[in-house]
């Protein structure tokens, strides 16, 4: 185990020469969140129901599903999204408004420098809204492509590292090491497998329940490590517990923090 730790330290440090200046929420136990993204969410019976699950398991009572939700377009970028519309809960069905609003933006938008910008201005224009709507906002780092991807590149994750990271700053809002976890998780064991195989793009079931971990430790803070969910028996010991120390360790040195 000592070995896993520090060659993902080793690895992180090359990652992570930017700081972020937010930790944690305010609100560590949030029950009403929305998710804005895209397919990148919602494969693998959705990200927003493996998070509710843990999040379940760490509050020891069920998290009302009317008001934990998710709006996803396939293939979007943020200018795809309506948020307006989004964060008028009652167009989703909710009961109340949002606690908190978990941004994940399209892979196609670290391309160039003007598709990052253009990132940038969308992404700030709805944090603004989700803070006059009286809610957290945070920022779900993507990750990025593998092989067959036409587009993969092995620095990739820079851009998308800086990107996120620059919003967040900006805005003083929680980005979340979704796409550094996948980097570290493929540094330590490279013959693991977290995207879909037929397109290097898309997350399967490990890959889903590697940024769910993040996600979780992000919220609250605490590790993931003290989690049993595993999908319904479909996630094996081996599995669960490698990429639950990934993401503890990803999110501790991300932050700066001990879980």
């Amino acid at each position: 185990m000592k070995t896993i730790l520090l060659s993902i330290l080793l690895f992180s440090n090359t990652l992570l020469s930017l700081d972020v200046n937010v930790k944690s929420l305010n609100n560590k136990t949030p029950e009403r969140v929305l998710y804005i993204g895209n397919s990148y969410l919602y494969y693998n019976d959705s990200l927003h129901n493996h998070v509710r699950r843990m999040l379940e398991e760490n509050y020891s009572k069920e998290v009302d599903t009317n008001n934990y939700k998710m709006v996803t377009i396939s293939g979007s970028r943020l200018i795809h999204h309506n948020i307006d519309h989004s964060l008028n809960y009652s167009n989703l069905g909710a009961e109340k408004s949002f606690e908190l609003v978990i941004i994940q933006g399209g892979s196609g938008e670290t391309n160039t420098p003007q598709e990052r910008k253009e990132f940038a201005n969308k992404a700030n224009e709805m944090i603004e809204k989700i803070h006059k709507a009286g809610a957290e906002a945070a920022l779900y780092m993507i990750h990025a492509y593998v092989e067959p991807h036409e587009n993969t590149n092995p620095k990739m994750i820079e851009d998308i590292k800086k990107m996120y990271i620059d919003v967040g700053n900006k805005n003083n809002i929680l980005v979340m090491p979704v796409g550094i976890a996948f980097e570290n998780a493929y540094h330590v064991n490279p013959n693991i497998k977290l995207h879909k195989e037929y397109d290097g793009s898309h997350p399967n079931l490990l890959g889903t329940y590697l940024a769910a971990c993040v996600v979780y430790a992000s919220i609250t803070q605490e590790s993931p490590m003290k989690i049993s969910y595993n999908y319904f028996n479909k996630i094996g010991d081996k599995d669960k517990n490698f990429l639950q120390r990934i993401a503890h360790e990803t999110v501790e040195d991300f932050y700066n923090i001990k879980l």
